[in-house]
C-alpha cells in the first residue's frame, strides 16, 4: 500500500519539538514516510546537543514531484535559519522562518503530495502578534476556510471549544447559535466519515450552573437554541450542563464529544484525564492538521526529559 507522507513543520526553534520528535522515531516505527520542515543546523545542533544520532536525507525542493523518502533517516527539506544559536531566546526573529515553512508545507498539500500535516508549538505572542488567536486560525486564513473547528481527539473522549484562545472577557461575545450547530456538525460529520462513529454529544453552558444574575442568559438565549435546532436535524446531543460536574465519571462516561464554550473549560479537565494520550485536530481545512497538545515549553528546552506520547499519537492518528 502507497501511504502518503506525513510533512512536520517543526516550528519554534527554541522549544522541546525536536527533543520530542527525535524520541519519537526511536521508540515507533511508522507505514507513512515523513518529510519534516526545519533548519538542518539546528537539527544538528539539537541531535549533538541531546545526544540522538539520525542519518538526514536531504530533499530538494525542485524535485518535489519525485521524492526519494528513506523511513531510515529523516526526510529533511532545509529551511534557511539565519544567525541562530542554541542560546536565543523565543523572538520575532524566527519569523520568517516558521512562514516560509508553513508556506512550502502548504504548497506541498496544493501539488498533492500529501495531505497531512503536522505543526510543532508556535510561540502565539511573537508569531502570529495579534493577528490571529492560534495557528488553527492561521491556517484557515491561509487556505481562505471559512467553517473550521478544534477538536482535542481521545477515542475515549473528546472536546471541543466553540471559542478558542480568547480572554475570558470577550468569549460571550463570541458565541452564537450558528456558530454552535455550524461547528458541532462538522465534527458530526468527522467522527462519521474519518471515524466512523456515531456522536453522542454533551454541550456545556457557558455560566457556572448555567444561571446568570444578568437579565439576558446566554445558555437559556443562545445554547439551549442551538442544541434544539441540532435535535431536530437528527443529531444525538444534549445540555446545556453545568461544566463544574460533566466531566464526572459518572456523567462523562455517557458521552464521546463534550462541546464547551471557551478554551479551559474542556481543555483543563482533558488534560487531567488523559495527559499526553489526546492530539489536537483542526476540522474543515482541506487536509488534516493535527498538532501534539503541548507548548513550546523553553523552560525545558535542551533537558532530554519531555515527553513524546502527544507526538506519537499525532502521527499515528496519520499514519493510513
Amino acid at each position: 500500500m502507497n501511504y502518503k507522507p506525513i510533512i512536520i513543520v517543526a516550528g519554534e526553534p527554541r522549544s522541546i519539538f525536536l527533543e520530542i520528535f527525535f524520541k519519537t522515531l526511536k521508540i515507533k516505527k511508522f507505514k507513512s514516510p515523513i518529510i519534516l520542515l526545519a533548519s538542518k543546523k539546528l537539527v544538528l545542533l539539537q541531535m549533538k546537543m541531546l545526544n540522538f544520532n539520525f542519518t538526514i536525507n536531504e530533499i530538494e525542493l525542485k524535485k518535489d514531484k519525485d521524492f526519494k523518502l528513506d523511513k531510515n533517516k529523516i526526510n529533511l527539506i532545509n529551511i534557511d535559519l539565519k544567525n541562530y544559536s542554541l542560546s536565543k531566546k523565543i523572538s520575532s526573529s524566527s519569523n520568517s522562518y516558521i512562514k516560509k515553512s508553513f508556506d512550502i508545507a502548504l504548497n506541498l498539500i496544493d501539488k498533492k503530495i500529501s495531505n497531512k500535516l503536522i505543526n510543532g508549538p508556535i510561540s502565539k505572542k511573537t508569531f502570529l502578534k495579534k493577528k490571529f488567536l492560534g495557528i488553527t486560525e492561521y491556517l484557515a486564513y491561509k487556505t481562505k476556510t471559512k467553517k473550521y473547528v478544534m477538536l482535542i481527539y481521545n477515542k475515549n473522549l473528546s472536546v471541543s471549544p466553540i471559542t478558542t484562545h480568547l480572554p475570558l472577557k470577550n468569549v460571550y461575545k463570541n458565541i452564537n447559535k450558528n456558530d454552535i450547530k455550524d461547528k458541532i456538525i462538522l465534527i458530526k460529520n468527522f467522527f462519521e466519515k474519518i471515524l466512523n462513529k456515531k456522536t453522542i454529544v454533551a454541550v456545556t453552558g457557558l455560566n457556572p450552573h448555567c444561571e446568570s444574575v444578568n437579565s439576558f442568559n446566554e445558555d437559556e438565549k443562545i445554547v439551549m437554541p442551538a442544541i434544539k435546532s441540532l435535535k431536530k436535524i437528527g443529531l444525538n446531543v444534549s445540555g446545556p450542563w453545568p461544566a463544574d460536574t460533566l466531566f464526572l465519571k459518572q456523567n462523562r462516561k455517557k458521552y464521546n464529544l463534550i462541546v464547551g464554550m471557551y478554551h479551559d473549560q474542556v481543555l483543563t479537565p482533558i488534560k487531567t484525564l488523559f495527559e499526553y494520550n489526546a492530539i489536537n485536530i483542526t476540522l474543515g481545512l482541506p487536509f488534516l492538521r493535527v498538532s501534539p497538545d503541548h507548548g513550546t515549553n523553553e523552560k525545558m528546552f535542551g533537558k532530554n526529559i519531555s515527553n513524546p506520547q502527544s507526538l506519537i499519537k499525532a502521527i499515528e492518528f496519520l499514519d493510513k
